[in-house]
Order: structure tokens, then C-alpha cells, then sequence
């Protein structure tokens, strides 16, 4: 008699299947950012409301909506590019780990932007995720110990090192508060997320 039970799936087709997921909601994050853009360039800027305003209640939902929000195309392409390639860095670890990466940053740079930010501004785009992203893939190697994360890093800041850096700087228009906490929020996902609290957890 023989008996048939489901195959085990080896560890590459887990790898793939995992890979796969975090890119799929890599470019559902992107693609919702251009579909934003779409409605708010066919509505002459009508979504671009709903940002981040600072310390007023009813610019608290700007913390969620602010990331998916652009200035026009063009700032909108500025921000597409370091976000993808450094979220396509982070989904390599699959979709949960680029969620929960997404809603730290998402939620503790939002926050501290509209904390900080000068009074009567409206705070659009996804700059600050990007910052958050690359401190995350910055400090990771060092809170998880993992020489091949590390060297990540390193690439990262000889990348983009100096752009950060400018980013931080005041501006006209420029929201170097949405830019610091998004790097804050990156660092604080870093911890948060590092290998040894997350086997506690388990």
C-alpha cells in the first residue's frame, strides 16, 4: 500500500515564493503612488489636501495618505526611484518584513512630521519613506550582526550618503523634518525588527 502526502517545499522554493511576495507588494506600494498621482493630476490637485498638516487634528490622516501624495510627476519619479531599488533591497525578505518596515516609518516619521513641521504646511510624498528605508538597510547589519547586511550598508551610504546628508538640510519647500523623522523611524524599524528580539517574540 502506499500513501501520498504533500511534498516539502525545499528551501529555494521558499526563498522564491518569498522574494516574490515582497516585490508584489513593493509594486503595489508604487503603483498606488502613481495611481494618486493620476487622480490628483486629473482633479487639478484635489487629493494633495489630504497630507500630512502640521499639528492640526484633521491633518493626522496625512500620516498614512502623505507617502502616496506628490508634487506633479516630476516629484514624484525623484522619489520612485530610491524607493524601489531600496524597498526591492527589503522585500528580498518578503512581504511581512517590508509591511512591517513600510509601518514604522509610515507611522513614527509621520507623526514626528507633523510635530515638527512649520505651521500652516501641508507635507506630501514618499521622501521621508525613502529616508526610512535606507537607514533601515544602514543600521540593520549592525543590530542583527550579519557581515553581508553590513556590507549592504555600507554600499548604501556610498550610494546615497550624500543625498540623505542634503536632504536634511533646510529648504524652501523641502520637508527636512519629514526626511529626519523618516530616517529616525528607519533606525527605530532597524531595532525593532533585529533577529534576536524577533526569535524572542516567537
Amino acid at each position: 500500500m502506499s500513501y501520498q502526502t504533500p511534498a516539502k517545499r525545499s528551501g529555494r522554493a521558499v526563498d522564491t515564493a518569498r522574494i516574490g511576495s515582497g516585490l508584489k507588494l513593493l509594486v503595489a506600494l508604487v503603483g498606488l503612488m502613481w495611481l494618486s498621482e493620476v487622480v490628483d493630476t486629473a482633479t487639478q490637485g484635489a487629493l494633495d489636501q489630504y497630507g500630512i498638516i502640521s499639528r492640526e487634528p484633521r491633518g493626522l490622516i496625512g500620516i498614512l495618505t502623505a507617502p502616496f501624495l506628490h508634487l506633479g510627476f516630476g516629484h514624484l519619479i525623484s522619489n520612485t526611484l530610491p524607493l524601489v531599488t531600496l524597498g526591492a533591497l527589503i522585500a528580498v525578505s518578503g512581504a511581512a518584513r517590508l509591511f512591517a518596515v513600510t509601518a514604522i516609518v509610515t507611522v513614527i516619521g509621520g507623526f514626528g512630521t507633523w510635530l515638527i513641521s512649520p505651521p500652516n504646511t501641508i507635507t506630501i510624498g514618499a521622501s521621508g519613506l525613502v529616508f526610512g528605508y535606507a537607514s533601515y538597510l544602514i543600521l540593520r547589519g549592525l543590530f542583527n550582526r550579519r557581515l553581508g547586511q553590513v556590507l549592504l550598508g555600507i554600499i548604501v551610504v556610498m550610494v546615497w550618503g550624500s543625498a540623505l546628508l542634503g536632504g536634511l538640510l533646510p529648504q524652501d519647500g523641502i520637508s527636512w523634518q519629514g526626511h529626519l523623522f523618516g530616517g529616525i523611524a528607519g533606525v527605530l524599524a532597524a531595532w525593532v525588527l533585529a533577529d534576536d528580539k524577533q526569535q524572542r517574540v516567537k
